[in-house]
């Protein structure tokens, strides 16, 4: 196993950052890793694998996220072109290719350190420093910050903030003068989606009108049943844990299934209002496919009459056979919130859905997956 790897973080720097890897660690190139960045910790995406010593000196991974790549190296080239031709950083670029977010815990930390010990010492026994640049709210923020954590050991950045009211700048402000410390703790979690269900063990002993409710229709179903299925039935929710303790129900947890079906169906994008010009134009457009001869077609409007809705409303009439549409950069921001499919960050969609989406797309076969995407 190499001694070293070249790691894509997701940050404003053209270049990867190389790490050692622990005895044990197995990186593979298109998996990722957790690894140490000047104070917090990253998850980013391995692109070589290698031998050469650094002439500095280069910190440890911390974690191997995957055991296998999660970008193929098709997918990794793509993403070096798309970084080369749009002047973008690697590990940005590689990061909008996963929506895997919901695999990853981020979790900061403050605590006092002896330095804010002693501030908050100096200030009750002579105030605060009249020659602080700071406001006086400002400092009195600050000593907030100082006197939470003294009676605590360590507090999330989210508790500690709510607690005492601070901005995030002014808890930077004050690691830097060494009054508190802020530590990373995120790490890799299972983000995989369970369900519980109730599995019938037995029918032994003497059941109410309820209990025999929950059994019939475990016995209907096969003798497994979720439990929200369950829970939806007009039976008190005590019945069912009465029955897991009299032993007659087993609880288990089982990986949740997905399809795309299961996701809600977005509002149509299809359902405009045409004034004539607009009719008469999708007119044309539906006669010259239905006559399958091929013709060239302009629309002219200025900016804002509508032609791209004559455009989209035209692709509907086809929809089952195969459509191309083509944005200029300029026209993306506008276009694309029209379309039924959209990724990214600005999709709408709950991270760990779309995490689980992006790993069902990528396990299916290139054909399955064509047929799904296109129009």
């Amino acid at each position: 196993m190499p001694d070293f790897c070249d790691v894509a973080l997701p940050v404003p720097l053209d270049t990867a950052f190389t790490y050692a890897i622990a005895d044990g660690m197995q990186p593979v190139i298109g998996g990722r890793v957790l690894v140490p960045f000047r104070q917090q910790r990253l998850s980013g995406i391995v692109v070589n694998l290698h031998d050469h010593k650094p002439k500095v000196q280069t910190k440890k991974l911390i974690e191997v996220l995957d055991p296998e790549p999660v970008l193929d190296p098709s997918l990794m080239r793509l993403g070096k072109w798309i970084a080369d031709y749009y002047l973008a950083p690697l590990g940005e670029v590689l990061r909008t290719m996963l929506p895997l977010g919901a695999e990853f815990k981020r979790m900061i930390s403050y605590r006092i350190a002896e330095a804010g010990h002693l501030a908050l010492h100096e200030a009750g026994m002579s105030g605060s420093s009249s020659r602080s640049r700071k406001t006086p709210d400002d400092q009195l923020a600050e000593f907030r910050v100082l006197d939470y954590l003294s009676e605590r050991d360590e507090v999330k950045e989210e508790s500690l903030r709510a607690a005492t009211r601070v901005s995030k700048s002014v808890l930077t402000g004050m690691v830097r003068k060494k009054w508190i410390l802020r530590e990373d703790h995120s790490s890799a979690r299972d983000a995989a989606r369970v369900v519980k269900v109730a599995v019938l063990r037995g029918t032994e002993g003497k059941l109410n009108a309820n209990q025999r409710t929950l059994i019939d229709t475990l016995a209907a179903a096969g003798g497994k049943v979720p439990v929200d299925t369950l829970h939806a039935l007009e039976v008190p929710r005590t019945t069912l844990g009465t029955l897991v303790k009299r032993g007659i129900v087993l609880m288990v947890e089982e990986p949740a299934g997905f399809t795309m079906s299961a996701l809600k169906a977005r509002p149509s994008p299809f359902d405009f209002q045409f004034n004539r010009a607009q009719q008469e134009a999708l007119q044309r457009i539906q006669e010259s496919v239905n006559a399958r001869k091929f013709s060239g077609m302009l629309l002219h409007g200025v900016t804002g009459s509508g032609k791209t809705a004559v455009y989209l409303a035209g692709m509907r009439s086809v929809l089952g056979r195969r459509t191309c549409v083509r944005f200029s950069a300029i026209g993306l921001p506008f276009c694309t919130p029209r379309f039924p499919i959209r990724r990214g960050r600005n999709s709408g969609i709950e991270s760990n859905v779309a995490m689980r989406a992006w790993w069902w797309a990528r396990d299916l076969q290139c054909s399955h997956r064509f047929q799904i995407w296109r129009w």
